[in-house]
């Protein structure tokens, strides 16, 4: 049994974490309050005790030690508000009266400074007391003062004012709930709005997410928006396949069914030989359309490793063509990911390489290279190369050429069209041993 659940709801969640932590917060400075109030106060009255015996000490040394000519008493406490004690060796003064059993121990004490007196037992006295305590000559006469204060009466104030600190607490406490709800409110409001525009969307009102979203959700709605291009852009291909297809496959369809058609004319060699064309194209546009609807283009979240894919092509192709060398020059580890779908790199790689091995003469050399902008695809070969004229052509649909080498032309057609859907480019030029240079540059997804 789970003793916390967490909050289905972000508003929820907030509320849980941020309230607790506030109130321990609050808490936490009503116990440091406390402790600096009691500090300062005891170190107010240390101060105003030690001044006060100074100045006794003072009026003494003043009267050369004749405690008798003094004026305490009455006025002492009325001015001061404090108890004291005067020692010589011979007279003692201490008033009030009632402070006699707290003074008179510490009169025969000889520790000096600040002295504490708590759980005392006098009557008509404090039980808790703070005293100064100071002991000098005057003219060979020692001397011994002491002033306190009844520390009661001042815990007594410190109490109520901390109790009264606790209620404004409290209340902090309530008003902190309702401010943090009003915050929490408010700042939810864009994902209120982000939630009706998905509304909206599911109900066909609009097509993509305009929300001025803050920066925190602003990924969110775009990757959103992008799976949405990306879903559009797939059911435009398969659509645009379908008409290319039914648009390609009707004329030799048809020829083929005049030609059996026609009973008026024998099934000859030539008749079979045009047939077989016409049943050639079709094949032929059936796998480009093919190809060409089992391209993914950017998915989010996918992603491939392209040292690997590229060195298990680059073995097969070596066990497809053994007489010549398939090379991979690149920087990039094996665990090294592009953000392109599987399918499409391997799709990229086997048709550069396999065009590169059907032209090259020895060696085929694959290099793959990436830096904060884009990652990079370059196949060289040394094969016959391309005429100057004819390189503009090359990635066009069915362009073949030589129709001695076997294939449709469809290879870096189905290149070029990948590329396009990644915001890519194709270059097209010479290699350093004169045959083709196939360059691809891919943009990072922003």
């Amino acid at each position: 049994m789970m003793l916390f659940r967490k909050p289905a709801s972000v508003k929820g969640t907030l509320l849980a974490l941020l309230l607790p932590a506030g109130i321990v917060l609050m808490a936490l400075a009503w116990l440091v309050q406390g402790l600096l109030l009691d500090r300062m106060s005891r170190e107010f009255v240390e101060s105003r005790l030690k001044d006060e015996v100074a100045f006794l000490e003072h009026q003494i040394r003043q009267s050369g030690g004749r405690i008798d000519t003094l004026q305490t008493g009455d006025y002492f406490q009325e001015v001061f508000h404090h108890a004291f004690a005067i020692h010589s060796s011979s007279q003692t003064m201490i008033s009030p009266q009632s402070w006699r059993p707290l003074l008179s121990p510490l009169l025969q004490s000889d520790r000096q400074g600040t002295l504490r007196v708590r759980d005392a037992k006098a009557l008509n006295a404090p039980s808790d007391i703070l005293a100064y305590r100071k002991s000098f000559l005057v003219n060979d006469i020692p001397m011994v003062v002491i002033v306190s204060e009844d520390m009661g009466a001042l815990q007594n104030s410190q109490a109520e004012l901390h109790a009264w600190t606790a209620i404004v607490s409290i209340l902090l406490i309530l008003l902190l709930v309702g401010v943090i709800w009003v915050v929490i409110t408010l700042s939810m409001w864009p994902v209120a709005s982000l939630q009706a525009a998905l509304k909206k969307l599911q109900g066909g009102e609009i097509s993509r997410i305009n929300v001025q979203a803050p920066e925190e959700f602003r990924p969110l709605v775009q990757q959103l928006n992008q799976l949405l291009d990306s879903l559009d852009q797939r059911l435009e291909r398969s659509r645009e396949a379908l008409a290319n297809l039914s648009h390609s496959v009707k004329t030799p369809i048809a020829a083929v069914r005049q030609t059996l058609e026609d009973t008026s004319r024998p099934l000859d060699n030539s008749l079979r030989h045009e047939m077989g064309l016409r049943l050639g194209d079709i094949d032929k546009q059936l796998e480009a359309e093919m190809r060409r609807s089992r391209f993914a283009g950017p998915q989010v979240g996918k992603s491939t490793y392209p040292v690997k894919q590229a060195r298990d092509l680059l073995w097969m192709l070596g066990r497809l063509y053994p007489e010549k060398s398939f090379e991979l020059s690149t920087e990039l580890t094996d665990e090294h990911r592009w953000p392109i779908e599987e399918h499409d790199l391997n799709e990229i790689l086997g048709n550069l390489l396999d065009n590169a091995g059907k032209w090259s003469s020895r060696c085929i050399e694959l290099s793959l290279k990436e830096d904060r902008k884009q990652m990079q695809i370059v196949v060289n070969d040394d094969g016959p190369g391309v005429a100057e004229d004819a390189i503009g052509k090359l990635g066009k649909r069915g362009l073949r050429l030589d129709e001695q080498t076997p294939g449709h032309g469809l290879g870096l057609a189905i290149v070029y069209d990948i590329v396009q859907h990644y915001e890519g480019q194709v270059d097209f030029s010479r290699s350093p041993s004169n045959g083709l240079k196939v360059e691809i540059a891919i943009r990072h997804p922003a």
